[in-house]
């Protein structure tokens, strides 16, 4: 077991924690899949969103928050049932903005993974403005519950009454929906290639500025973050952000990074050159690639 879950694994329930530790090896970064799920339902006797409360703990032990100090975890659950995990993130020393909230690495860690839709956020305190903007943003956003301790489950409607959202702004493919933009690039660099396939999937209705970040460390594995747009603008995902989001989650250091990659669109109306490179040397000596693209 991880030495971060070590204190977090005693808040649970002794039959939940026995069924658990197994699962929680040096490759566990936060994902249960539906067979574990129901693994732990049935040696826990807790049904699917009970369970989810019960393992916030865990969820919080991915947080890395040294400003605050105050550890906030999120459990996004797919359509099929799978539980994706996310933690809140601080960059010491840097502006607020750079901040990744609990929900939103849940919800980033689940689009990575190839979801594309969310029924239940379940989460250890009550979403902040900003996550109730960032959850509208998704597929049947308004109808996504939410999940507290000690509170009754209500869908975000709730939380989010007379919300501003993408179709307000014309847009019929809210985030996490199947899409993919052509973009254009002749390279062998494996690093490229990748961060090419992720800024093709990328969320960008507003400023059509489609890009992605790749952080590869020595030891050759990659995290990537693609940017997923809001329609109220500030609470959007920056690639940055949303690829040290997994780094953490994956129980790596920043001292891990050996190369970091921006690649964006030309035609984007904005670039995210400058808030990437300002998250990136707060947390790592590396220099950012930047690379421009043309759409196919």
């Amino acid at each position: 077991m991880q030495d971060r879950f070590v204190r977090r694994i005693n808040e649970l329930p002794k039959a939940l924690a026995d069924a658990l530790i197994p699962m929680l090896g040096e490759q566990f970064s936060g994902h249960l899949d539906a067979q574990q799920v129901a693994q732990l339902s049935k040696a826990s006797g807790l049904e699917s969103h009970s369970l989810g409360l019960a393992l916030l703990p865990i969820a919080a032990a991915l947080a890395r928050p040294p400003v605050s100090e105050f550890y906030v975890g999120a459990i996004a659950i797919g359509s099929g049932g799978d539980f994706y995990m996310g933690a809140n993130l601080e960059l010491e020393g840097e502006a607020l903005f750079h901040s990744v909230h609990a929900e939103q690495s849940a919800i980033s860690h689940a689009w990575l993974s190839g979801e594309t839709q969310i029924g239940d956020i379940i989460v250890n305190a009550s979403p902040c403005g900003h996550c109730r903007q960032f959850m509208n943003e998704l597929v049947d956003g308004q109808a996504i519950r939410i999940h507290l301790p000690s509170q009754p489950t209500a869908p975000l409607a709730h939380y989010l009454p007379y919300a501003f959202g993408p179709s307000d702004l014309n847009v019929s493919t809210p985030l996490l929906s199947k899409q993919q933009i052509e973009l254009e690039l002749e390279s062998d660099d494996p690093l490229l290639i990748e961060a090419l396939d992720h800024a093709g999937l990328s969320y960008a209705p507003y400023s059509q500025c489609h890009a992605a970040v790749v952080l590869e460390t020595f030891d050759g594995q990659s995290f990537c973050g693609r940017y997923a747009e809001n329609a109220a603008f500030n609470p959007s995902m920056l690639p940055m952000q949303m690829a040290l989001s997994s780094l953490v989650r994956h129980n790596r250091q920043f001292s891990d990074i050996k190369r970091a990659v921006l690649l964006e669109s030309s035609k984007g109306k904005i670039s995210l050159v400058g808030a990437a490179m300002d998250a990136l040397h707060a947390v790592a000596a590396v220099e950012l690639e930047h690379i421009v693209v043309d759409p196919v």
